[in-house]
């Protein structure tokens, strides 16, 4: 927007951050995506209006952090879903003095390597022109950078294309511009050795009790890092209201040298064993690609 004048975008535009813009989409019923991070802290600046022939996007007090993609499209009477097919997208750079790279909110990010699929190592600029170069840190040494197994998208990063061990370790990236040099912060690209699917589950726990005894049944799930499993029992004495202690706990662990896991555990812990506490103890473990259910019977001596 110029004065007042609304144009046609392209795939790209470069401003300067601190001013306000405005965006319109044509139509009577518009759905919007941009920057997720606008959605994650809920940023008034941030606001959507919808007029009779068509949708207004205002974005206030602009920021380098505000560099990415905004697209729009018309919504159908079954949904407002995006039709990449039918939508409009422009990739806005927002230049700030001193903010070559588009700020993180920390100073240091992990990346997952997984084998099956490419990573992104996210060194985005908010100059279109800035020249970005990759850096390992340990050996300290330029990462080569050819276009096939690794290339650089400006809009996204460096994209490794076959992530394997010899991508592992601590990394950061340059930009040059006008004659300065900025450093991005750093990534730690660890690899992932289980693959995507539902949660792969062991269950343990004894087969006989002692009358009065404790005992505990567990539920372990090695599985991608970034993946979060959900777990639920289904126990003997539940239908009698019979009280017992579930605690859940997750962290990563490295499998032989190269590969990282995520280790999640529920427990159901049971005092004073009863009649009432024989049978089979089910566990169920989901994450959003499927469930898994285990079990282990439990019997008195």
């Amino acid at each position: 927007m110029d004065k007042g004048r609304f144009v046609k975008l392209g795939s790209t535009l470069s401003v300067s951050a601190g001013p306000n813009i405005e965006l319109r989409c044509r139509g009577t019923k518009i759905g919007w995506s941009y920057p997720a991070y606008l959605d994650t802290f809920k940023d008034s600046r941030l606001s959507i209006k919808q007029h009779d022939k068509y949708s207004q996007l205002v974005l206030q007090n602009s920021t380098a952090a505000d560099t990415g993609e905004f697209s729009c499209w018309i919504c159908e009477d079954s949904g407002c879903t995006k039709d990449e097919s039918k939508s409009a997208s422009t990739y806005i750079f927002f230049s700030g003095k001193g903010d070559i790279f588009v700020p993180s909110t920390s100073y240091f990010e992990i990346v997952y390597l997984y084998p099956d699929k490419a990573a992104i190592i996210p060194c985005r600029v908010t100059h279109a022109t800035a020249k970005v170069t990759l850096h390992r840190e340990v050996p300290a040494e330029e990462v080569i950078v050819d276009g096939t197994e690794i290339a650089y998208d400006i809009k996204k990063g460096f994209i490794i294309q076959n992530p394997s061990f010899e991508h592992k370790g601590v990394v950061y990236c340059k930009a040059a511009l006008g004659g300065t040099s900025h450093m991005s912060i750093k990534y730690q690209l660890l690899l992932v050795e289980v693959p995507s699917g539902p949660p792969y589950v062991a269950i343990a726990g004894p087969n006989h009790v002692h009358a009065g005894a404790n005992f505990n049944v567990t539920c372990t799930v090695l599985g991608e890092p970034e993946v979060q499993v959900d777990f639920n029992w289904i126990y003997p004495g539940e239908k009698d209201e019979r009280p017992v202690t579930i605690q859940e706990s997750s962290r990563l662990i490295n499998r032989g040298t190269v590969h990282t896991t995520r280790m999640s555990q529920s427990i159901i812990i049971v005092q004073d064993f009863e009649t009432i506490d024989t049978g089979d103890y089910m566990c169920t473990a989901s994450n959003p690609l499927g469930e898994t259910t285990v079990a282990v019977r439990v019997d008195s001596y």
